[in-house]
């Protein structure tokens, strides 16, 4: 097959940005490399049409078979993940992983919550904040402290740092008065689950299944661990991963159960990775899902796939297979 890859890389982007992680959800080279080559050794030609407007260029010049989707999107719009399959779809393009909609809505937090406990998965009290305004107005009697402070419409911990963790109103205050200004977006203010942090990856559609899940564990003991993007950055010395997760038999069936649940509900295809907090008493409370994961080698999909025995371009190849079957028709090419 002649396979396009769409993707957005951080060192083509010039612009200068009000904050330092604007791009963290960006790739790198080394990652665009990886997928060509994983997708070239097994037998298809692979296209490079990055993202944005030379995307747009490439697109219609370009002949392809079927587009390998990595982009995140351009701007600071909610829905910027649907950017590029939107523009796939208007011109009647194949393409892995899921669909505008969905898209649209994972990277929306608030209405993924909402959208999940409809089916009856837990995810933990919160509250969005829209502006300055709001925030003078907000009534924070009865909130569980402490809480997590972050942008409503990111991914990759783009805004959750080391002082996103907030234990009263006033250090509350000052943190959601930080994302409003730096983020220019909606802040969510959200109960902090103090327990694991945990990962489940699905891959497939009809049936979508469990691939794996995978616990976070701090390798110096703290008194709340924060996922952080310090940490992220610095996670070989900061966190070992265990997976399968060394968790109860019960809480490993909610987990996946939940997992499914969310998946289903959200409208996800081929693959997603789904991030929850375990309270002390054992229950998993959904935090957000990634319908749009990471591939490269420092992603925590990829981390958990080779953890489990799988070779980094195996899950490659997992994610393409579980896209052609939604396109008979590639399939051969």
């Amino acid at each position: 097959m002649r396979i396009g890859l769409s993707f957005d890389l951080k060192t083509a982007i010039t612009e200068r940005h009000a904050v330092e992680d604007a791009f963290e959800e960006y790739d790198s080279p080394e990652t665009v490399a990886i997928i060509t080559a994983a997708l070239e050794s097994a037998g298809h030609q692979i296209v490079r049409l990055g993202g944005g407007a030379q995307l747009l260029d490439n697109i219609r010049r370009e002949k392809v078979d079927i587009v390998f989707n990595i982009a995140e999107g351009r701007g600071n719009y909610r829905s910027r993940e649907a950017q590029v399959p939107s523009v796939l779809e208007m011109l009647d393009i194949p393409y892995t992983g899921s669909d505008p909609q969905c898209l649209a809505i994972g990277l929306d937090k608030p209405v993924t919550k909402k959208l999940v406990a409809a089916e009856g998965v837990s995810t933990p009290k919160w509250l969005l904040i829209m502006d300055e305004q709001e925030l003078r107005l907000t009534n924070w009697e009865g909130f569980p402290f402490p809480v997590i402070i972050k942008p409503a419409y990111e991914g990759s911990s783009k805004g959750i740092r080391l002082t996103s963790l907030a234990y009263n109103v006033s250090e509350a205050e000052e943190e959601v008065s930080r994302i409003l200004a730096d983020y220019r977006q909606p802040v969510m203010v959200e109960e902090f689950i103090d327990g694991d942090e945990v990962t489940v990856g699905v891959i497939g559609n009809a049936p979508a299944r469990v691939l794996g899940i995978m616990r976070v564990l701090p390798k110096k003991k703290t008194e709340h661990f924060v996922y952080s993007l310090e940490v992220k950055r610095d996670y070989v010395n900061l966190v070992d991963y265990e997976c399968p997760a060394g968790l109860a038999r019960d809480v490993l069936d909610k987990l996946e159960d939940s997992s499914l649940k969310a998946f289903r509900a959200l409208g996800c295809r081929d693959f997603s990775r789904i991030d929850y907090r375990i309270s002390r008493d054992g229950m998993p409370y959904f935090i957000e899902i990634n319908p749009l994961p990471g591939l490269g080698s420092y992603s925590d999909l990829v981390i958990m796939a080779t953890m489990l025995g799988w070779t980094h371009a195996g899950l490659i190849q997992a994610v393409l297979d579980a896209a052609l079957t939604r396109y008979p028709q590639c399939v051969g090419v």
